[in-house]
């Protein structure tokens, strides 16, 4: 179960400490790797089981903070985490401070389905076309979904722009039914 509301308090503090010290892209890093970690590995059991005691946790976090190499604000921060037992929290803090750091650039995430598989030159045509809306830098993903027969759908954030041939020949039959 997605914890959000605990995972953006401890992201914010963290966002903060790393925006003062100038290392929020570093700690961006470092929790994307510790929640692929954490997702990956038996890590997550080591850290959250009750079965093991609190002392034990923390060596476990200890030793994986040692091999990762982070800096002691990080280090700090993971042994909180199993401290007050809220390891479970790792991979929805890792998301909600990637939200924090994509803000604080100003890029945007957006998704771009088409029929068929679009060439680079048009997939950088719809990227700049949604920079030009938005006024962010926008990251796409595309994807393909034939049931839209032809044109795109983009969404960045809120905003959709839904082109798709589908999309048109609903319209098209409402507006037809709407005669009638």
């Amino acid at each position: 179960m997605k914890q959000i509301i605990l995972a953006r308090r401890y992201a914010k503090a963290l966002f903060a400490v790393g925006k003062e010290d100038g290392k929020f892209e570093e700690y961006s890093d470092n929790l994307q790797g510790m929640a692929q970690l954490y997702a990956d590995t038996d890590l997550a059991d080591s850290l959250t089981n009750p079965l093991y005691p609190v002392d034990v946790r923390e060596k476990v976090m200890e030793g994986v903070v040692a091999s990762i190499g982070v800096d002691k604000v990080m280090a700090n921060f993971l042994s909180l985490l199993v401290e007050k037992k809220r390891a479970d929290v790792l991979p929805d803090i890792a998301d909600e401070y990637q939200i924090m750091v994509d803000a604080e650039k100003n890029v945007s995430h957006g998704t771009v389905v088409s029929a068929v598989e679009l060439s680079k030159e048009l997939q950088a045509k719809v990227q700049a076309t949604l920079e030009k809306i938005t006024g962010k830098k926008v990251e796409l993903t595309a994807s393909v979904d034939p049931s839209i027969i032809g044109g795109i759908i983009a969404k960045v954030g809120d905003l959709e722009l839904n082109g798709s041939i589908k999309t048109q020949l609903a319209s098209l039959k409402d507006s037809i039914k709407g005669r009638e």
